[in-house]
């Protein structure tokens, strides 16, 4: 009688085992993504993508104004720290942004893939500006 019972719990940790891990799972074609949760793979991949140039850019935007800081007078100091502190500022008007970007699908499916897109195409823009401000200082 016991051997029935726990014959159950022994076919669903076998199953547990033999689950494909994400490490297993085919990455999605993201110029033709084909399921909505491709899709929302897709806008995560792109937002990794988009969130690694934002942070090479940032240091090197704040390398510029560290050096640019080093080189004047102490009234002109301070780039660097208003550096930070826009930067600060800014994710966190990215992310209640495309928070409410999302409420367009909330609670459904294609939430989280509005709210990457939202990210991605913000710190893209993010990372320009960036740049921008290192071209304008030479």
């Amino acid at each position: 009688m016991l051997k029935l019972a726990l014959l159950p719990l022994l076919c669903g940790c076998v199953l547990l085992l033999d689950a494909p891990t994400s490490a297993q799972q085919p990455r999605p074609d993201c110029k033709e993504p084909q399921t909505q949760a491709d899709m929302t793979i897709c806008a995560g991949l792109d937002l990794a993508d988009a969130d690694t140039a934002l942070n090479a850019q940032y240091q090197v935007t704040r390398k510029a104004l560290k050096e640019r800081d080093a080189g004047v007078s102490t009234e002109l100091k301070g780039g660097e720290e208003a550096l930070v502190k826009a930067q600060r500022a800014w994710l966190s008007y990215r992310d209640a942004q495309c928070a409410s970007v999302g409420f367009q699908a909330r609670g459904g499916s294609m939430e989280p893939m509005l709210v990457s897109s939202c990210e991605a195409d913000l710190t893209r823009k993010r990372t320009a500006e960036l740049k921008a401000l290192v071209d304008n200082m030479l």
